[in-house]
C-alpha cells in the first residue's frame, strides 16, 4: 500500500512537472540583404517543425537536448544552427537568410499554390522577372511571353506547346491569373493583356500543360500568373518615360504616312511601408499613333493596393485596378500590296472602354501554423464599340483556401473552394442579360521522399451553370429564335506528378494532368458578322476536355561565375471535343463554334537559361527551341459525295486552307533566343524570335474573305524572322536612358493572317528611381 501511495504521488508529480519538461525556442527570420521578414519560412528540429508569421517569427516547443535547427525559405540559402535546449528555458535566435544565386532555386508558387523550388516542381514552368520586362519596354505583357520558350500570341491569344490556335478573341485554353486569381473577361474569356500593371511585376510564372485540377475551367493548355510587387522595408518611386519613331517599311509601295507614326508613354510605381501598413500605387499612360493607317489607341491604367496587417498572424487588404481608353482598329487588311498597313471598310471598329478589377484579400495563421486564404475579385467590363458589337459584363470570384505545411514529415495540404459568376448583358448576345456561376472544389498532396523526391497529386470537381433568358435575333430577313435554357455540368479532374534529384543539379520530372473547358459565352451565343459573313450562336456547343503528359530533365550548370540550367522535356496532349470557329457556309450561318472532334499535339522542347558573369561581364541568357505536331485525330481529303452531310473528319479537311492534317493556326517550329551583358555602365541586349511558317488556316479566309491573303501566303512560306538589339547606359543606380531598335532589320512578317506586324522601330526610354 505504501509503494502503491509513493508511486501514485511520483505520477501527479511528473504530471504537474510535464509542461516544465519543454524549451522554447524562438526569434525571427529576415532577408539579409534588405531586412523584410520571410513570411513562411520554415524552421526545422528533426521531426518538428514551426512556419513563421507576417513578422518573420517562429516559435518552437522542444524537450531538452541538443539539436541541429535548420532555417530554410524557398530561393534563400538554408542556415543550420546548433543549439542546446533546456528545460523551462527560452532560447532567442534571430536569423538572416541571403538569396541563391542559382537559378534552379528560384521561388515558384503556381504550380502548387505555395512557395517551391523551380528545380523541383513537377511541371514545366518558366520564371520571368521585372528587368527583362523594364529593358524591353514592355507596353503589354505579351512583348514578353514572346520570348518564352514553347509560347506563342497570335492575335493576342497565348498558345502554349500548340495547345491553342486561333478563336477570334472568343475563348482561351490558357488561363491569366493576376496574384493568383482569374482576370480573363466573362463573356468571351479573353485575356485583356493592357490590363496588367507591367510596371510593377514582381514575376511572371508561365505554367505549359494541363493545370484544370487546381485552377479550373480555362487552364486546359497551361497558366500565365502575373504576381505584382509589394512594399519592403525601405520605400521605392520608379518612373520612366518613353518615345517610339516607326520608319518605313522596306516595301515603299506599303508606305500611306507622310509624317512618321509614333507611340509614347509613360509610367510610375511606388511602393512603401508605413509601420504595418503597406501601400502600393502605380500608373501607365499610352498614346500609339499606329503604322496602321486610322487605326490608334490610347489609354490610362491606374492601380493602387494596401495590406494591413493587423496581428503577427492576420493580415488583410485589397489590390485594384482601373482602366480607361479609346481607340479605332481593324481586323484585316484593305488587300497584301499597297493595302496592307490600311483596314477594309468592312473590318473597322471604334470604342470606348472603361474596365477595373477590386481584389479584397485576407489571411489568417492559425496557432497551428494552418495559413488560411480569403481571395475575391470583383471584375467590370464596359465595352463600347460600334457595328453593334457592344459589352458589358460583371465578374465576381470569391475562393476559400486552406494550406497545412507540416514541415516534420515535409507534407504540404492544399484545399479549397471556388464560388464566381457572371452577368453579361451584350448586343453580340442579343442584347439582353445571361447569368453564369462556378462551383469548385480542390485539393493537392505535395510530399517530399527521402528529402530528394516530390510527388504531387491533385484533384477538382467543378459545376458550371449558364442560364439563357432566350433570344431573338435576324439573320438577314429571317427571324429565329433560342428557347430558354439552364445548362448545368458538372466534371472531377485529376493530375499526378513526380520531380526526382538525382544530383544537385540534376532533376528529373513526369507529370500527367487532366483538363476541361467549359464553352464561353461568345462561343455559344454570339450573333455579329464579321467582313460581311455572319457569325452565329450554337447552343448546342458541347464543353471540351483533355489531357497533357511530359517526361522531363532540368540540368543545372556552372562555367565559372555563370550559373543555369538546360531543360528538354517531350509532350504529349489530347483534346476531345476541342471547340473551333469554323465556316459553315457564306449565308444564313456564316462562321460558328464548333466541336471539331478530337486532336493530337505530340513534341519536345529544349530551354536554356542563366545568369552571372559570362568572360567577366554580368550576363542573363533565355533560350529555346520548340517543336510540335499538332493533329486532328480524323481528318479525311475525300470529297464528300454531292448532296450527302460531309463526316466530321471531312469538315476538318474542308475548313483547312492545308491538305495536310495539321490543326489551324499553330507553328511547328519556334526559336527564342534573349541574351543581356553589362560592362561598366553600358547594357547591350539581343533578341531572337523565329516562328515556322503556318501552314494552316480557315480556307474560307484564302478563298473568299481577306483580299490577296492566299496569294501574299504563298510568296511567303520562309517563317517569321524578327531580330531585336538594345543598348542602355547607366548614368548611376537611378538613371538609365534605353535605345531599343525592333525589327532590326525590317522584315515584313504577319503572325495573324492578314494583318502585318511593325516594320522597324525604334524606341527611346528614360528611367529614374530612388
Amino acid at each position: 500500500m505504501k509503494r502503491l501511495s509513493t508511486l501514485m504521488v511520483w505520477m501527479f508529480t511528473a504530471l504537474v512537472a510535464l509542461p516544465g519538461q519543454t524549451g522554447t525556442l524562438t526569434g525571427i527570420v529576415t532577408d539579409r540583404d534588405n531586412g523584410d521578414p520571410l513570411i513562411s519560412a520554415t524552421v526545422k528540429a528533426t521531426d518538428k517543425g514551426a512556419i513563421t508569421d507576417f513578422d518573420g517569427k517562429y516559435t518552437l516547443k522542444l524537450p531538452p537536448g541538443a539539436y541541429t535547427i535548420e532555417y530554410t525559405y524557398v530561393g534563400y540559402a538554408s542556415v543550420e544552427r546548433e543549439v542546446t535546449v533546456k528545460a523551462g528555458e527560452t532560447l532567442e535566435i534571430d536569423i538572416q537568410l541571403a538569396l541563391e544565386s542559382t537559378l534552379l532555386k528560384t521561388a515558384t508558387v503556381t504550380s502548387g499554390k505555395y512557395e517551391k523550388a523551380l528545380g523541383e516542381v513537377t511541371v514545366s514552368l518558366e520564371v520571368i522577372k521585372p528587368q527583362l520586362v523594364e529593358s524591353i519596354n514592355t507596353t503589354s505583357v505579351t512583348q514578353v511571353l514572346d520570348k518564352v520558350p514553347g509560347v506563342n500570341m497570335v492575335g493576342g491569344q497565348a498558345n502554349i506547346r500548340g495547345g491553342s490556335g486561333y478563336s477570334y478573341g472568343a475563348g482561351s485554353r490558357v488561363l491569366l491569373l493576376v496574384n493568383d486569381v482569374p482576370i480573363l473577361q466573362a463573356d468571351a474569356g479573353y485575356p485583356q493583356w493592357v490590363d496588367v500593371p507591367v510596371e510593377n511585376v514582381s514575376q511572371i510564372e508561365v505554367v505549359k500543360g494541363a493545370a484544370s485540377a487546381l485552377y479550373g475551367s480555362s487552364a486546359l493548355n497551361g497558366i500565365i500568373n502575373i504576381r505584382t510587387d509589394y512594399a519592403k522595408q525601405k520605400p521605392e518611386f520608379k518612373a520612366a518615360l518613353f518615345y517610339t519613331n516607326y520608319f518605313s517599311p522596306k516595301d515603299k509601295t506599303k508606305k500611306w504616312w507622310d509624317g512618321q507614326p509614333f507611340e509614347t508613354g509613360g509610367s510610375f510605381s511606388y511602393k512603401r511601408k508605413f509601420g504595418k501598413f503597406d501601400l502600393i500605387m502605380s500608373g501607365y499612360a499610352l498614346r500609339d499613333m499606329s503604322f496602321n493607317e486610322r487605326d490608334y489607341d490610347q489609354y490610362q491604367r491606374l492601380t493602387l493596393g494596401a495590406r494591413y496587417r493587423v496581428t503577427d498572424r492576420l493580415s488583410l487588404g485589397f489590390y485594384s485596378g482601373f482602366n480607361s481608353g479609346q481607340g479605332t482598329n481593324f481586323f484585316f487588311w484593305k488587300n497584301a500590296k499597297e493595302g496592307a498597313y490600311r483596314g477594309d471598310p468592312r473590318t473597322w471598329s471604334t470604342g470606348d472602354r472603361f474596365r477595373y478589377n477590386i481584389d479584397p484579400y485576407v489571411t489568417y495563421f492559425d496557432r497551428s501554423g494552418n495559413r488560411h486564404k480569403l481571395l475575391g475579385r470583383f471584375y467590370s467590363v464596359d465595352n463600347s464599340v460600334s457595328n453593334d458589337q457592344s459589352n458589358a459584363s460583371e465578374l465576381w470570384y470569391s475562393e476559400y483556401q486552406f494550406q497545412r505545411q507540416m514541415a516534420g514529415i515535409d507534407l504540404v495540404v492544399t484545399a479549397g473552394t471556388v464560388v464566381s459568376g457572371n452577368y453579361i448583358k451584350a448586343e453580340l448576345y442579343g442584347d439582353t442579360t445571361y447569368s453564369t456561376l462556378n462551383l469548385a472544389g480542390y485539393m493537392q498532396l505535395d510530399k517530399k521522399m527521402f528529402d530528394k523526391l516530390n510527388l504531387s497529386a491533385g484533384f477538382r470537381y467543378e459545376r458550371n451553370a449558364l442560364t439563357n433568358p432566350g433570344i431573338t435575333y435576324f439573320n438577314g430577313a429571317d427571324s429565329i429564335t433560342i428557347a430558354p435554357s439552364d445548362d448545368v455540368e458538372s466534371k472531377p479532374v485529376f493530375r499526378f506528378g513526380a520531380n526526382l534529384e538525382v544530383t544537385d543539379y540534376t532533376f528529373l520530372r513526369a507529370s500527367w494532368g487532366q483538363g476541361y473547358r467549359y464553352p464561353t459565352l461568345a462561343e455559344k451565343y454570339i450573333v455579329t458578322t464579321f467582313g460581311g459573313v455572319p457569325i452565329s450562336p450554337n447552343p448546342e456547343l458541347q464543353s471540351e476536355t483533355g489531357w497533357s503528359a511530359e517526361l522531363g530533365i532540368k540540368q543545372g550548370f556552372r562555367v565559372f561565375d555563370f550559373d543555369g540550367f538546360l531543360d528538354i522535356a517531350a509532350f504529349w496532349s489530347e483534346y476531345q471535343d476541342m471547340m473551333e470557329f469554323n465556316f459553315v457556309n457564306l449565308f444564313p450561318t456564316g462562321f460558328q463554334s464548333q466541336n471539331v472532334g478530337n486532336t493530337i499535339i505530340k513534341g519536345m522542347e529544349v530551354t536554356i537559361a542563366g545568369q552571372g558573369n559570362l568572360f567577366g561581364l554580368p550576363t542573363s541568357l533565355l533560350t529555346g527551341y520548340t517543336y510540335i505536331d499538332p493533329k486532328f485525330a480524323e481528318f479525311d481529303t475525300t470529297p464528300p459525295p454531292v448532296g450527302e452531310t460531309p463526316t466530321d473528319a471531312q469538315k476538318n479537311a474542308i475548313n483547312s486552307s492545308s491538305d495536310e492534317n495539321i490543326l489551324k493556326y499553330r507553328s511547328k517550329h519556334s526559336f527564342k533566343f534573349d541574351m543581356q551583358s553589362e560592362w561598366k555602365k553600358v547594357s547591350i541586349g539581343v533578341g531572337v524570335l523565329y516562328n515556322s511558317y503556318m501552314e494552316a488556316i480557315d480556307a474560307i479566309f484564302e478563298a473568299l474573305i481577306v483580299p490577296g491573303l492566299k496569294e501574299y501566303r504563298l510568296n511567303n512560306q520562309g517563317g517569321n524572322k524578327v531580330v531585336n538589339l538594345r543598348v542602355a547606359y547607366n548614368f548611376d543606380e537611378n538613371r538609365k536612358v534605353s535605345l531599343l531598335f525592333n525589327n532590326l532589320l525590317n522584315e515584313e512578317y504577319s503572325v495573324r493572317p492578314g494583318l502585318l506586324e511593325p516594320p522597324f522601330h525604334m524606341t527611346m526610354r528614360l528611367d529614374y528611381k530612388f
